[in-house]
């Protein structure tokens, strides 16, 4: 199981997300997105929609009668009623029940900088689980730091 920290220095997460999600989208997988407010669920829902002039990211929020249906879904917890294969963790929480997914995104910013930090730790002592931590680089790029 590969967990990918991503710290949010210069690249907001509605510029982050949508690259993810298109990515996970292609290689024939699922993806939940897990964020604990409904305020940001339903951001994240807007996002998906118009991030892009010439394209869309397929999704549902939760709670919707084709959860299974959805390529992607959005929810409060690590819920995965779309049997995705990926969880992308938006609201800076780590939430050991990623652990059950192939691959999990940790998304977080200076804010949470401390949790991000315990959780990489807490992981490293996990059999199983490879950890990756990337960072913006001056250009905006994502480069992979650990």
């Amino acid at each position: 199981m590969q967990v990918d920290f991503y710290h949010l220095t210069s690249m907001p997460l509605e510029r982050a997300l949508p690259r993810i999600a298109e990515r996970v989208l292609e290689s024939g997988a699922r993806l939940l997105i897990v964020a604990g407010d409904d305020a940001q669920r339903a951001a994240l829902g807007r996002l998906l929609w118009e991030y892009s002039s010439d394209s869309f990211l397929p999704h549902g929020c939760e709670g919707g009668e084709e959860d299974a249906d959805q390529p992607i879904l959005i929810a409060g917890d690590v819920n995965a009623a779309n049997n995705a294969q990926h969880v992308a963790l938006v609201d800076g929480n780590w939430r050991d029940d990623a652990l059950d997914f192939d691959r999990a995104f940790h998304f977080f910013d200076e804010e949470r900088i401390a949790e991000a930090r315990a959780a990489w730790r807490s992981l490293g002592d996990r059999d199983n689980v490879e950890r990756r931590y990337w960072k913006q680089n001056d250009a905006g790029r994502w480069e992979q730091a650990a």
